[in-house]
């Protein structure tokens, strides 16, 4: 053994002489190079179902529909506050007159610009974006994928479900067709198409990871489609195709912690996208459906109280008099397991199917009361108006001095989001906008919002009530609640 190791070593010793002493033939420059290794080609594996080219194909085919919008709106600022208290010393007015002082005014009026998609649902022009896009533009324009710009009109909003239609004068233009959103699998391959930071036709892949998604914050009626596909600023309003080239959602919001992508975004599911674009058409509003009650979750605890075998369907709190609910005797206390043959899995759910359902269609409602199943039949009627008005963006209250706020009800969603406590009851402010009265007068995302006036708003149909009661031009006093504390805050008008 031991023979063996110095034999080995021997050698090794002998070549590292050799090479020195160049008994071992050098490799010159000049002397052909050794020849190359024959590599083995490349065999393509089998291409994934919904990869390849037939993502390239469906891009081809999406991108032409999906559109960039541009708008534009001028803002109102405090009329000519000084750039800091210490330009008003009477000292330096004196010395330096009042016109040098004039140039570090803060504008009176300056002009805000955003981006956002489209995407074209009509030949003759018709296309759908986001309501938040479009609201309050003053000038809204359109480049399609063969850079041709139009001017486009408003035909209508749906601040509660964050979606809008416009129209282009133009025709034979390219369009996608709607899928059947009520279909959707997790897990299914989709592409997201926009123009995010003003990139023309980008296009992102992901899956859908969840479906249903609700109590967001977004909008009223949420039944978000989740995606991990990339959705970034200037997506809003942009498409969310299957693999077959076919819309089933429109893109809106992601959520982030950072302002950034997080592989969280939500589309409003075509289904839902469709009914809203119809009514817009034909009746330049959205006519929803109404039973009349007030819902709220099951869970566990409230399941074995009213004899369930599992958390599910919508527990009623209340009923409205005069309401079709209470015309077909739905009573307090009643659990909503089935309407108009849908199963009924959450008070969410059974806020969208209504609102969907044709007005004066008669439908079959199945509840359970005092732990027994009873079957009613209900005429479902209009929302009123009132409530109709309400939304994310209140025509009444873009009058007011709360004009610039977006509330939600406070969820335990919302109050883990902005650091609440879990026992807070009121609405949340999810959103100020940049120079609004309310800005200015130190009102902040996350405050709850206890009073208006002195009058208690303990939801957000107390809030919408009270402003309904608000003139043009009226200063509001508010109280609300920001990080275990009450405080009072006044609004001014201009």
């Amino acid at each position: 053994m031991i023979g063996a190791i110095l034999v080995s070593v021997g050698i090794l010793i002998g070549l590292m002489v050799a090479s020195d002493l160049e008994w071992t033939p050098p490799i010159r420059a000049t002397d052909p190079a050794p020849p190359a290794p024959q590599m083995e080609p490349i065999t393509p594996g089998p291409m994934l179902p919904g990869g390849g080219q037939v993502l390239v194909e469906v891009s081809k085919r999406v991108t032409p529909a999906v559109v960039n919008i541009s708008t534009s709106r001028v803002v109102k600022g405090p009329q000519g506050a000084p750039l800091t208290p210490f330009f008003e010393d009477p000292f330096f007015r004196r010395f330096f007159g009042d016109e040098f002082f004039r140039q570090f005014d803060v504008p009176r009026e300056r002009r805000e610009q955003s981006l956002g998609s489209g995407v074209i649902l009509d030949p003759e022009g018709y296309i759908m974006t986001n309501n938040h896009v479009v609201a309050k533009a003053d000038e809204i324009k359109v480049l399609l994928s063969d850079r041709r710009e139009f001017k486009g009109k408003i035909v209508g909003t749906d601040p509660k479900t964050d979606l809008a239609v416009i129209k282009i004068k133009a025709s034979n233009l390219p369009h996608l067709p709607w899928a059947d959103s009520s279909t959707l699998q997790v897990g299914e391959l989709v592409l997201a198409v926009g123009n995010p930071f003003g990139l023309n036709q980008t296009v992102t892949m992901g899956i859908i990871s969840a479906v249903g998604r609700a109590n967001v914050g977004i909008a009223d009626y949420e039944d978000f489609i989740q995606t991990d596909a990339a959705i970034n600023p200037g997506n809003s309003g942009g498409a969310l195709v299957n693999v077959r080239g076919e819309l089933i959602g429109i893109n809106t919001a992601i959520f982030s912690r950072s302002g950034g992508y997080m592989g969280i975004g939500f589309a409003v599911p075509s289904n839902m996208a469709r009914t809203v674009m119809q009514s817009l058409q034909t009746e330049g509003k959205v006519v929803r459906g109404w039973l009349g009650v007030t819902i709220q979750e099951i869970n566990a605890d409230l399941a074995k109280q009213f004899g369930l075998k599992e958390a599910r369907g919508a527990l009623v709190s209340d009923v409205m008099e005069g309401s079709p609910a209470q015309r077909a005797g739905v009573q307090r206390g009643d659990v909503i397991l089935k309407i108009d043959g849908s199963p009924v899995e959450s008070a969410t759910q059974l806020k969208n199917v209504v609102a969907q359902i044709p007005i004066g269609k008669k439908i079959e409602m199945s509840v359970i009361r005092d732990k027994k199943e009873k079957r009613l039949s209900v005429t479902i009627g209009e929302q009123p108006k009132e409530m109709a008005a309400a939304g994310r963006e209140d025509p009444q209250q873009s009058k007011t001095s709360l004009a610039g706020l977006q509330i939600h009800e406070l969820t335990e969603e919302l109050a883990n989001r902005f650091g609440l406590s879990g026992n807070e009851r009121g609405v949340v402010v999810t959103e100020v906008d940049p120079g609004s009265r309310a800005e200015a007068a130190g009102v902040r995302r996350g405050d709850v919002i206890l009073e208006i006036n002195r009058m208690s708003t303990p939801s957000a149909e107390a809030f919408e009530r009270v402003v309904g009661d608000l003139k043009a031009g009226e200063s509001v006093l508010l109280l609300v609640r920001r990080q275990g504390r009450t405080l009072f805050i006044t609004i001014t008008p201009e």
